[in-house]
């Protein structure tokens, strides 16, 4: 099954994932509908946040990804209707976002956005994995 995830430098060196603090967890989003994701980089870009692209992935790759990275998947299916204000950021971003300036530079200090910065040694698999992802 394929997904959809919001990604920003999609291809280069400083690719990111777009992903939520929810809980003191970072949640990354899988929208089952193109659709929705992209209504969703557009509310982002509402909020003078950077836009990202909408990429197709497969599912089971994303989720061993957040897994690896001691993330969590959350899976928005087609309809979704939240349930508790939590359930709304799945859908709709949060109304302030953190200051993302410069989240490509040598360290990431947004937790909406994370930027895989590993040893040398890691930042191939990370590489190699998140090539697997397009």
């Amino acid at each position: 099954m394929f997904v959809y995830v919001l990604l920003y430098d999609s291809g280069k060196d400083s690719e990111g994932i777009h992903s939520l603090e929810i809980k003191d967890k970072t949640v990354v989003l899988m929208f089952e509908e193109q659709d929705d994701a992209d209504r969703y980089c557009g509310l982002l870009e509402a909020q003078d946040f950077p836009s990202p692209t909408v990429e197709r992935v497969e599912k089971t790759e994303i989720e061993q990804f957040c897994f690896q990275s001691g993330y969590e998947a959350k899976f928005v299916n087609k309809g979704f209707i939240p349930k508790s204000p939590e359930d709304r950021l799945l859908i709709s971003p949060p109304q302030s976002n953190l200051d993302v300036s410069g989240w490509n530079e040598e360290k990431s200090t947004s937790p909406n956005i994370e930027v895989l910065e590993e040893e040398s040694n890691d930042i191939d698999i990370i590489r190699r994995n998140l090539e697997n992802l397009l």
